[in-house]
């Protein structure tokens, strides 16, 4: 049984998210923080690909402002779960330092539109098949998650939506159109937007830090970022060993064991309980001493046992009742 222990820093890589709008300058970015951190140890960048979008970053364009070089990264082109899955897992951690996930939105649609169960009358995906559409995702976000590599994950902006007191569908926001829970998931949450500025005349990338367990960038504006304004400052907390996150077939393996063991216990404990107290009720001379066996059964005694144990003493009770009546 797992317990308390003093807690220490386990994280020997970055976990970044960005999302935004179109033209928000997100695989630019991701390539730029990616290069800054592989850069001088020897090892490449994996991009998963699922838009097309590093085409040109691949090649030289002297017209470029920024980083007119060419950017060199191995790519796989494709937004099936399985085979992005597949790819990220056969990565050797001394070949591979930084990973770039682009776009994380079109992963998590190939996870719903491989659902082929039933749907709701509206053409919805039911309740109950959540969980399997899910499961998969969740997998590939957990390793991505206890991997030793850097992993930045760029997701597509959406409309984060809420119900007013009148019950109309209200924007309140936007967030990173993805699973629900993706956005929690990274170190770092970054929303991006590409914007013109009137005093130099020029478009700039701003942007947001939504979130920053570090303490370190958060809240802070940060313009046409690099890997010296966000990923630099952050070097300095990350340590040699990366905490591994259980998957949900994990979690449940062992939950299900711990659980089979527990109901084994109170099975064993129930049983003896019945026993006993099932003996004491034959031996009752009187019913003054059977209705005091009886008294001892409290709440606190009642639900150390199964139900259907607790049944049999109640039948055993009365079955002795009658018997010293007549």
């Amino acid at each position: 049984m797992a317990g308390f222990r003093k807690a220490k820093a386990e994280q020997a890589a970055l976990k970044i998210g960005l999302y935004g709008p179109p033209g928000s300058g997100k695989s630019f970015t991701s390539l730029l923080l990616a290069e800054g951190l592989v850069k001088n140890t020897g090892k490449r960048i994996a991009f998963v690909d699922t838009e097309r979008g590093t085409d040109f970053y691949c090649q030289a364009v002297a017209q470029r402002a920024i980083h007119p070089e060419a950017f060199d990264f191995d790519a796989i082109y494709t937004r099936s779960i399985t085979e992005v899955t597949s790819a990220i897992r056969s990565l050797k951690p001394n070949e591979y330092g930084a990973i770039v996930i682009d776009s994380v939105t079109h992963i998590w649609e190939a996870c719903m539109a491989a659902y082929v169960g039933n749907t709701t009358r509206q053409g919805n995906i039911p309740a109950h098949a959540w969980g399997q559409i899910k499961k998969p995702y969740k997998d590939l976000v957990a390793m991505l998650l206890s991997i030793p590599q850097h992993v930045i994950i760029c997701g597509r902006q959406g409309n984060d939506w809420d119900t007013d007191e009148e019950g109309k569908m209200t924007k309140v926001g936007v967030k990173m159109k993805a699973e629900t829970e993706t956005p929690y998931e990274p170190h770092i949450l970054i929303r991006m937007e590409a914007e013109f500025n009137d005093d130099t005349k020029k478009h700039q990338v701003r942007c947001y830090v939504d979130k920053d367990r570090t303490g370190i960038l958060m809240g802070k504006v940060i313009v046409n970022p690099t890997f010296d304004s966000i990923c630099k400052p952050l070097m300095h907390l990350l340590g040699d060993k990366q905490a591994a996150i259980q998957t949900s077939d994990e979690v449940a393996a062992k939950d299900h064991e711990a659980i089979s063991d527990q109901e084994k216990a109170k099975e064993r404990e129930s049983a003896e309980l019945l026993r006993s107290y099932k003996a004491r009720m034959e031996l009752a001379g009187d019913v003054i001493s059977l209705d005091q066996v009886a008294k001892e059964l409290t709440p606190d005694v009642k639900r150390k046992m199964l139900t259907a144990h607790v049944e049999q003493l109640k039948e055993a009770y009365l079955t002795r009742s009658k018997e010293l009546v007549k």
